[in-house]
């Protein structure tokens, strides 16, 4: 049989035999790898609302390669490095992911969409309820980003570029594409999958830490959670408040900022309609476009960028050390309260919403069945969110402005 009619017939696999070998064996691998995200998505291991679109994205778009106009290689899903605005709009009559790709993920659109159900879901009450306590955990678990940022600039990053990878160690999903994509737009692609990887990552590798930096007999420890309920107008007005004066001082992040507060406003004023529509059909359609569209960014050819293999290695660190700093900022309140505190909820600090939280409360429930830490660690996480959105905020205007 002809070998040009097969390659027409086949070519997802004639296509690995023509291309340079590091890609081809890059693409063989990224579609195993897709395969055990997907899986440990489907088991429950990792978070499966972004790990089995994203798994089944990155086999796709490793297997789907065909043979274009001109003998080029690619795909019918998308391209996201074309910019030219008429082979824009050539491209997105053909790709079927093109249109959401540019109108929702390359703007950050559908990162505050899922700020947005973020904030209907969060309860602000529980940050009033323990102020000082909440804030100086969050600040504690924010030291991953200010030590990455640092690092990445001894390791040849520019400053936009480091803060960019930096802002990983928030543990803030969306807050990481909006700032990869304010400072470092080419290095947007491999930041946003890497963040994501990474903050499902937390799942396996935060209760670990918690072991190691926690010993048993402390970790059972309850948290008599007796505060006063704060009335319902108080929440409301701290929210627009602080809305308010984050945008004054922060433009820069002011979209991602206005769709947490605006979510969190929607849900104190019992917006029934609103509130249904933010928990449910916009969170999850985002939560389904990101993954799915993180998946088949994990294009072998993009991913093998020189600078993608510093970026593996601080977006590690920054989780890393945002962890562990979270947990002593638990410990330290423990000495401050005199023992009346459980140190596991320092890692809640990192506000990865509301995973780090619930690890947490896991991780005194294994020790002690009826020990309840959520209501504090929920606090704690919620601050970390507002944190998260000052330093990166604070990136953008400062470091943004030395770019080279």
């Amino acid at each position: 049989m002809d070998a040009s009619f097969i390659a027409e017939l086949f070519p997802g696999i004639a296509s690995l035999l023509v291309q340079d070998p590091t890609i081809a064996i890059a693409r063989i691998f990224l579609v195993a790898f897709g395969f055990v995200l997907a899986y440990l998505g489907f088991k429950r291991v990792l978070e499966p609302l972004i790990m089995v679109p994203m798994g089944v994205g990155m086999i796709c778009i490793n297997c789907g390669v065909l043979f274009l106009e001109g003998g080029k290689l690619g795909t019918l899903f998308l391209d996201p490095l074309v910019s030219d605005p008429k082979q824009l709009v050539d491209i997105m009559q053909v790709n079927f992911l093109q249109p959401i790709y540019n109108l929702t993920f390359s703007n950050s659109l559908v990162a505050c969409m899922v700020f947005l159900g973020v904030g209907a879901m969060c309860e602000i009450g529980f940050i009033l309820a323990n102020p000082w306590t909440s804030i100086i955990i969050a600040i504690f678990a924010e030291a991953g980003t200010f030590a990455t940022l640092v690092l990445g600039v001894h390791l040849g990053l520019t400053p936009p570029e480091a803060a960019a990878v930096a802002s990983i160690g928030g543990a803030d999903g969306p807050m990481v594409l909006f700032t990869s994509l304010m400072l470092a737009p080419h290095l947007f692609v491999p930041i946003s999958v890497i963040a994501y990887l990474y903050l499902s990552l937390t799942y396996a590798g935060y209760p670990w830490l918690l072991k190691a930096l926690v010993p048993e007999k402390y970790r059972g420890k309850d948290i008599i959670f007796d505060a006063p309920e704060v009335p319902k107008s108080k929440k409301f007005i701290f929210i627009l408040i602080c809305c308010g004066l984050l945008c004054l001082l922060l433009p820069m992040a002011a979209p991602l900022i206005m769709s947490f507060f605006l979510g969190l406003a929607i849900k104190e004023a019992e917006i029934v309609p609103y509130q249904d529509l933010l928990e449910g059909a916009l969170l999850y359609s985002g939560t389904l476009m990101l993954g799915l569209l993180l998946g088949t960014l994990c294009e072998a050819s993009t991913l093998l960028n020189p600078k993608v293999a510093p970026l593996i290695v601080l977006g590690v660190l920054a989780l890393t050390v945002s962890g562990a700093v979270g947990i002593l900022g638990g410990w330290v309140v423990y000495w401050f309260k005199k023992g009346n505190f459980n140190p596991v909820v320092g890692v809640s600090g990192v506000s990865c919403v509301p995973t780090t939280a619930k690890i947490a409360q896991h991780a005194a429930e294994d020790v002690d069945m009826f020990a309840v830490v959520m209501p504090v660690a929920m606090g704690a996480n919620i601050a970390g969110v507002i944190v998260s959105a000052i330093a990166c905020g604070v990136f953008i205007a400062t470091i943004g402005m030395v770019k080279v």
